[in-house]
């Protein structure tokens, strides 16, 4: 008589109701590394903060707030918990970076800044979209900013390449990019769901991108970068 249960059978085609992604996407680009250094330090010395904030709504304060608004509307509870734990987890660093910085009023104008986003952008969802399109107007709303979000290093990149030197880069930032990125790409091919699917291959790229620049700028030429802890 066996105690341990039997293991699954190769039923790989569960009803539709019940279907799930093989694993649950990651918080968006945790900033565990980052946080770290800055309790460590007590200082938030090469620590970037505009992109973190950019994405309490998806790497950020107003990415992960979006899609949390997104999978509440959609019903999608993966989308939710994913979001709610990376929001939390943003407006931690947020409050860590802002005790630890030295000028806290550009920190806190940026942060008023995307409270005000957030409040405006929930008004004009919630009043002026009508409620059978306003699934389709967030989900494109979302896809545009993720979209633009992964892109924006752009610059950063051609700073690269001009310096050859990784200094202005994040080693920790672009492996969880590319783990975050390629698990909702993978979830949203799972679901059939663009709004998830497309906006996030860009996250793949960019950090392709910036493996090869690590690769050929070795990090002695430039700062030296942490391996994301395991």
């Amino acid at each position: 008589m066996r105690n341990a249960p039997a293991p699954a059978r190769g039923d790989w085609s569960p009803p539709p109701q019940h279907r799930q992604a093989p694993r649950r996407p990651l918080p968006s680009a945790l900033p565990r590394s980052d946080l770290r250094q800055m309790l460590a330090t007590k200082s938030v010395e090469n620590i970037q903060f505009l992109p973190f904030l950019t994405t309490d709504a998806k790497y950020s304060g107003l990415g992960n707030l979006s899609w949390l608004g997104y999978g509440c509307l959609k019903g999608d509870g993966t989308v939710i918990t994913v979001n709610a734990i990376g929001a939390a987890l943003q407006t931690l660093y947020i409050l860590v970076y802002l005790y630890y910085s030295p000028a806290k009023r550009p920190v806190l104008l940026q942060v008023l800044l995307l409270l005000a986003v957030v409040v405006t952008g929930y008004g004009y969802f919630t009043i002026l979209v009508d409620t059978g399109t306003r699934l389709t107007h967030l989900g494109l709303f979302c896809s545009v900013f993720t979209i633009s979000m992964y892109l924006s290093p752009l610059a950063d990149l051609a700073k690269v390449v001009r310096s050859k030197s990784t200094r202005c880069l994040s080693f920790p930032l672009t492996v969880t990019t590319l783990v975050a990125s390629s698990s909702w790409t993978l979830y949203g091919l799972q679901l059939h769901d663009p709004y998830i699917t497309v906006p996030n291959v860009p996250g793949i790229v960019t950090s392709l991108v910036r493996f090869w620049l690590f690769q050929r700028y070795r990090p002695e030429q430039g700062k030296p970068y942490s391996s994301l802890p395991a």
